[in-house]
């Protein structure tokens, strides 16, 4: 026989509370290949944890362990998953079984991280060995102990090891399940697999060849019965590559199927964890929608303001250094109006503009409303075409007539749902005749747009207000890039016009209303991006769910990651388990999130009357950010889970 297992002088101390507890003083230890070891002694004795270090899932504190012929005892945790994985098959007390998956799956788990091919098959021969061919879809809870037990004998034996270490195999077993159990492993030892057993039991260490007595964390007996013929195996040479093998598919498969079948085994808890994700992503679809239809609106409103608008309002007076509103003395008139209008050929069109407060009175129902006394060339510049009757021409303007058109509002107060065209209405006790209705154009700020009527220019000054002069001019640029230009030109006129002197302002404003479009969209914008940012905060909070849940389940399942690290996995391969079930968890409340979003963004425009607008970039970006906190917040976990100790997880309770 060659030498297995070498330990020289190998000892293991922990350290509780301020000191030190040896529990291995100093082991001497070889074992031939083919033996079958029964390692006894009284509970604390450290026959355990002897076994922990000779199966690679604790590492000694001091002394050599040679693994046919190779130091191993201070390799990394990878690199003894992987050997673990291809050399040594675990059979414990416990059983140790995945609860929510089937024995086939149970048996196949270590070739899941070997990269072993033909896993199904070569699952379905072993448990054919073991005589449960016809269990093979059974959970461990349709299973009897020793059913269960004989899963776990299989699931040591799929990757062909070279060594079985069984830690109290039958100490959960009936005494025939037990005997059972034992005639598998003389009959696994004889084919060639070298068996190590911890048992408490003088009648089941009396299966085994050879039996060594630990008390104190020494060896203190060493009894070798005769030895049994063993038919040579063949074992695959010992792996010096300890690299683990790529990632495949049957991985990814293998994590995807546990992460779901833990979520589903937590139903509520799960649920709860997406609705933070599923609240943010509403959230933020459903305020980039609101958002978005705000901006539209506000834009839509600008435009019938019209395009390519300059304002030209007259200078504000000052008295001792204190400046008055805009248009409280003005200096602006007709003839500059008619002077302005034909200045440049980039401007398109203008309308000159006076206003004032005024009564107007139907029968016995009256209101005081703003009139704006304008040229026809309103109804172009601020698309004002009526929505009933017509506008006034500018034959009337010029022959002071008593027409007047009406705001939505002023209709609405003086005459209910009665048609006010051709009707007669009294401004300032002066009769006037509704031509038309102005389209409704809604609130703005704190006035209402529609709270006006509208009459020819010249009947509001010489009719009504009694004055000569404009309250402001509105000017149409025939484009956009033609605004600085007219702008230029109309400054130089006015203040050639009145006179002043280069060191005097001027006694008049000018406004673009195209950078005042420009200004409010991007203001628009901005909020757009507040509300969103405001309820992305809830996705964080969302994430900071995911992590608690993520942690709980860490602790929960942390047995099963000790029982899948013993088994050959990886620090990367639990990493992705568990990264995978939190991506699951966020990608699901983000689908749902968004489902959530896009119906609350039609009702509130459906039956709240608010302007929103889904885009598919607001509903991708909810999506990538739900799937980002997922995964950020779902790091710290995976990672905890990932560099648990095996030994230490197996012992968790």
């Amino acid at each position: 026989m060659n030498s297995l297992i070498t330990l020289g002088g190998v000892t293991r101390s922990y350290r509780l509370g301020g000191g030190t507890l040896q529990v291995l003083k100093g082991i001497d230890l070889t074992i031939e290949e083919g033996e079958f070891v029964a390692i006894m002694g009284p509970s604390g004795s450290g026959k355990s944890t002897l076994m922990q270090i000779l199966g690679l899932l604790d590492r000694p504190t001091s002394g050599r362990y040679h693994l046919l012929g190779r130091d191993v005892s201070r390799l990394s945790d990878d690199q003894g998953a992987i050997l673990r994985s291809r050399t040594i098959g675990f059979i414990f007390q416990m059983f140790n079984l995945l609860s929510r998956t089937s024995a086939l799956d149970n048996v196949a788990l270590p070739m899941i991280y070997s990269g072993t091919a033909n896993r199904r098959e070569r699952a379905l021969e072993v448990l054919t060995q073991v005589g449960l061919a016809d269990r093979i879809h059974h959970r461990p809870n349709e299973l009897s102990g020793g059913q269960q037990q004989r899963v776990a004998v299989a699931r040591s034996l799929v990757n062909h090891p070279r060594i079985i270490f069984a830690d109290e195999p039958t100490g959960n077993l009936a005494s025939d399940q037990a005997e059972d159990i034992l005639n598998q492993l003389k009959l696994l030892n004889r084919s060639g697999i070298t068996v190590i057993m911890v048992t408490h039991e003088p009648e089941i260490a009396a299966h085994a060849r050879r039996i060594i007595r630990i008390r104190d964390g020494r060896i203190v007996a060493d009894e070798r019965g005769q030895p049994e013929p063993a038919v040579a195996a063949a074992h695959p040479e010992f792996p010096l590559d300890l690299r683990h093998p790529k990632a495949s598919l049957a991985e990814l498969r293998e994590f995807s199927l546990s992460a779901l079948r833990a979520l589903a085994a937590n139903k509520a808890r799960s649920a709860l964890s997406m609705l933070g994700i599923l609240i943010g992503v509403a959230a933020v679809i459903a305020m980039l929608a609101i958002g978005k239809g705000a901006q539209k609106s506000i834009e839509a409103r600008l435009s019938s303001l019209g395009s390519n608008l300059l304002m030209l309002f007259p200078g504000a007076p000052s008295t001792r250094g204190i400046r008055g509103a805009i248009g409280d003395t003005s200096r602006l008139t007709l003839l500059d109006a008619k002077a302005i209008r034909s200045l440049s050929p980039q401007i398109a069109d203008l309308y000159p503009e006076a206003e004032g407060n005024v009564q107007i009175v139907n029968g016995d129902k009256n209101a005081i409303t703003e009139m704006q006394g304008v040229t026809s060339s309103y109804e172009s510049i601020r698309n004002a075409k009526p929505a009933y009757g017509r506008f006034f021409t500018d034959r009337e303007d010029l022959a002071l007539a008593r027409v007047v058109l009406l705001g939505t509002t002023v209709v609405r107060e003086l005459f209910g749902a009665e048609n006010p065209v051709d009707k007669t209405v009294k401004i300032n006790h002066m009769n006037f005749k509704v031509i038309g209705i102005l389209p409704a154009k809604g609130a703005s700020g704190f006035s209402d747009q529609d709270d006006m009527i509208v009459v020819p220019i010249r009947t509001a000054m010489r009719r009504v207000l009694g004055t000569q002069y404009l309250h402001e001019m509105a000017i149409e640029c025939a484009s956009a890039e033609a605004i600085p230009y007219v702008i230029g030109d109309i400054r130089n006129f006015l203040r050639h016009r009145h006179r002043l002197p280069d060191f005097k302002e001027d006694d008049f404003t000018l406004r673009n209303n195209a950078e005042m479009q420009a200004t409010l969209s991007e203001t628009t914008r901005t909020m757009s991006m507040l509300l969103g940012v405001v309820a992305a905060i809830s996705l964080i909070v969302g994430g900071v769910g995911i992590m608690n849940i993520m942690l709980v389940s860490v602790n929960e399942r942390t047995r099963e990651i000790g029982l899948r690290k013993a088994v050959g996995a990886a620090r990367r391969a639990i990493l992705a388990q568990f990264m995978i079930e939190a991506a699951v968890l966020s990608t699901a409340g983000g689908i749902a999130g968004i489902v959530l979003g896009v119906t609350v963004s039609m009702g509130l425009s459906t039956f709240a009357g608010w302007a929103a607008v889904v885009t598919p970039q607001s509903v991708l970006l909810a999506f990538l950010f739900s799937a980002g906190v997922g995964v950020i917040f779902g790091f710290w976990p995976a990672r905890k889970a990932s560099l648990l100790s095996p030994i230490e997880a197996l012992r968790y309770e």
